[in-house]
């Protein structure tokens, strides 16, 4: 899974919702022919990034070429349960990448248009947030 091998903070504030704004990078599609956008804001997790990955390589019997266009490099932290008020920020549990809508999360290439969109479709059911298929304009 990806997570960052160092970082400058460990524990990040967990900022503002985003949820009306739209992305300014990373929109459109620039290192293959097909993407997967997202059309909705959340935080995507390590594990949902590589399930996507996991879900593409499969369908396309590991023809093609995927790139991942997000890297999890915002932590998250969790206090243990029945843990009272105080006693500081609990430990980091997880890396996430918070996405908002507009961000292209997977590219492909050197494959049919037909079972690149099955695929990234596939990919976009391991995802927390609604997507869509995108092509190379």
């Amino acid at each position: 899974m990806l997570l960052p091998k160092k970082v400058k903070h460990r524990k990040w504030h967990k900022g503002r919702s985003k949820d009306r704004m739209v992305e300014t990078r990373g929109t459109s599609v620039a290192y293959g022919s097909y993407g997967l956008q997202a059309t909705e804001p959340f935080w995507i997790t390590s594990r949902q990034i590589e399930a996507g990955r996991r879900t593409i390589t499969n369908f396309v019997k590991r023809g093609g070429k995927v790139w991942i266009r997000v890297f999890p490099d915002k932590p998250v932290t969790v206090k243990p349960p029945g843990v009272t008020m105080g006693g500081g920020k609990g430990a980091v549990t997880h890396y996430v990448f918070p996405v908002r809508p507009g961000r292209i999360i997977f590219e492909m290439d050197g494959i049919s248009e037909e079972i690149a969109k099955k695929a990234l479709v596939m990919a976009g059911h391991k995802l927390p947030f609604t997507t869509k298929f995108v092509k190379k304009v």
